[in-house]
């Protein structure tokens, strides 16, 4: 039991920081987020022990990240609209021409779909068409299409 902690442990700690920023691709509210985290977390670890392996650790990770966000998403459009409490995080503070690019990119982000938001994601954190087919549970070729429609809605989307 302990060397199975310790590998979750050390899985997790790899990738908390891609797991903050799918949960934050979600949401804004900094209580949403540490929830969605701490949702993540535990379907991790309820999960650990029958994860075989037939697919790599980084594809089932981030698998169970986004359906968890996805389905939470779900769960609050159809509780209706909520009122945060603090809307105070912003992981990407600053001024700096970096900073301010990858805001106004999450902005346009954000106005896509549920799917089409996780296929751009993935695609940002450099996945392949494979990883991000097997992940999002579509073809490659469906992959491909859907980053091109993507890319075009980014594109001509208005601030």
């Amino acid at each position: 039991m302990q060397q199975q902690e310790h590998d979750f442990t050390r899985t997790v700690l790899a990738y908390k920081s891609t797991i903050y920023a799918i949960c934050y691709m979600f949401s804004k509210d900094k209580a949403e987020i540490e929830d969605l985290f701490q949702e993540i977390m535990l379907r991790l670890w309820k999960g650990w022990s029958s994860f075989r392996g037939e697919a790599d650790v980084k594809t089932w990770i981030y698998r169970v990240s986004l359906n968890s966000c996805i389905n939470q998403q779900k769960k609050r459009r159809r509780a209706g609209e909520h009122v945060p409490l603090s809307v105070d995080i912003d992981p990407f503070e600053g001024t700096d021409d970096r900073a301010l690019q990858v805001k106004w990119l999450y902005g346009r982000i954000n106005r896509l779909g549920l799917l089409d938001r996780a296929i751009i994601l993935l695609w940002l954190e450099g996945l392949s068409y494979e990883e991000i087919g097997v992940i999002v549970g579509i073809s490659v070729k469906n992959v491909s299409f859907r980053l091109v429609r993507i890319r075009e809605k980014l594109k001509k989307s208005n601030d």
